[in-house]
């Protein structure tokens, strides 16, 4: 193992690969058959299991498992990436981001607090803050598709099974399911309220 090691807390096992120039910074756990490739920095607090990690990819604080990253990504702070996901060269998996049994195309985004659960994203796809892939209906899981350039807007529930075509927009706060063509605009929001003085009596307000 030719990697450059920060700190003293770093298990490595004797089945992974790690090339030379990597930098593995304490405290930092990679097991099974992992291989972690030329440039790649593993920052404070990662754990890679039975995982691919690409090229010049910097992993922050974040759990890899039985994946697969591909070249120049960022991942984390605090990132849960699940058995079974394939994430595609120059993308950006987030802090709070969850992905499970999940595809994502080279350069999709997906930079903070969403879940994204048995999907296959085309390329460059934008998945906002607080985005979910609500894939189970309390019986069974479902999968969704998005299609390349598509872009699904902050707090939007992708309802499953789904099919959003390339170049789609889904505005912040809407609830989507069945099937979107591309470049459709999808918009679903409740009308807003607005009652003068109801906030009397509520709260602090007295």
């Amino acid at each position: 193992m030719g990697a450059e090691v920060f700190g003293r807390d770093i298990y490595v096992s004797r089945t992974s690969i790690v090339a030379c120039g990597v930098q593995l910074h304490s405290p930092c756990h990679i097991s099974g058959e992992s291989v972690i490739c030329a440039g790649a920095k593993l920052l404070s607090g990662c754990t890679v299991a039975d995982s691919y990690i690409g090229e010049n990819c910097v992993v922050e604080a974040s759990k890899v498992a039985s994946s697969r990253i591909g070249r120049g990504c960022t991942v984390g702070p605090y990132a849960d990436i699940r058995p079974g996901c394939t994430v595609g060269d120059d993308c950006r998996i987030g802090n709070f981001v969850e992905l499970k049994n999940a595809v994502l195309g080279a350069g999709c985004k997906a930079a903070h607090l969403a879940y994204i659960g048995d999907a296959r994203l085309g390329a460059r796809v934008n998945v906002g803050c607080g985005v979910v892939f609500a894939n189970y209906d309390g019986r069974q899981k479902a999968r969704t598709y998005v299609g390349d350039n598509a872009f699904i807007g902050c707090n939007s529930n992708i309802v499953a099974p789904a099919d959003i075509g390339c170049g789609a927009y889904i505005a912040a706060g809407t609830t989507l399911g069945g099937s979107l063509p591309g470049m459709a605009l999808a918009v679903s929001r409740a009308p807003l309220n607005i009652k003068p003085d109801g906030a009397a009596g509520r709260y602090l307000n007295e």
